[in-house]
């Protein structure tokens, strides 16, 4: 692959890796509510699940999907009623508290599982595929794509967790956590409009 194709494919992964998006709002709250150590497995979940998700796009899984087209839409919008859940969740979550488990985080299979149904996950996955696999040796992208994802996700979502998690004394007061609390519901819940507007 040429340097400037890697670049141009490099910098959009981290891009994409770093905005708001479900995950990274997700990351964001759990580090409020659980503090960065807690939410380490839903950071992890997240970045080996989206990985695993762009390789398996990027060798055939697609073929199964043009096949029963039917399943994709069928997934997205149960990802989007999953979400809006969430949001629910979120906004009505109380003030964080320090050392008090209030639920539990997002674990590692339940984060990995959900890049399946996570909308921004699929533009994100098969725009990669679609703009920087085609080049050359098609087998060898995905698999740098996918390993670019891997390397750029963990600061990128973890910047979310440890801001959350420095957040976490200022939510304590009530009247500066019901307020974020709703917008970030309000911001996942937005997040899912791509599902409805195609």
């Amino acid at each position: 692959m040429r340097t400037d194709v890697l670049a141009a494919m490099a910098v959009f992964c981290f891009v994409t890796a770093i905005t708001p998006g479900p995950n990274n709002l997700m990351l964001m709250t759990s580090g409020v509510n659980f503090g960065f150590r807690r939410t380490l497995p839903h950071l992890a979940g997240v970045v080996l699940g989206f990985c695993a998700m762009v390789a398996l796009i990027g060798v055939g899984l697609d073929a199964i999907f043009t096949r029963f087209p039917a399943i994709l839409p069928a997934m997205r919008y149960l990802g989007a009623a999953y979400m809006l859940w969430l949001a629910w969740k979120i906004a009505n979550a109380g003030p964080a508290r320090e050392g008090e488990s209030r639920g539990a985080p997002l674990g590692f299979w339940a984060a990995a599982a959900f890049q399946w149904v996570n909308p921004k996950g699929w533009v994100i996955a098969v725009g990669a595929l679609t703009a920087y696999a085609v080049f050359d040796d098609y087998s060898r992208n995905v698999a740098l794509i996918a390993f670019i994802y891997l390397v750029v996700a963990v600061p990128g979502g973890g910047v979310w967790a440890l801001l959350g998690a420095a957040m976490r004394r200022a939510l304590a007061n009530p009247r500066v956590a019901r307020p974020f609390n709703w917008t970030m519901a309000a911001l996942l819940a937005a997040s899912i409009v791509p599902v409805f507007v195609e």
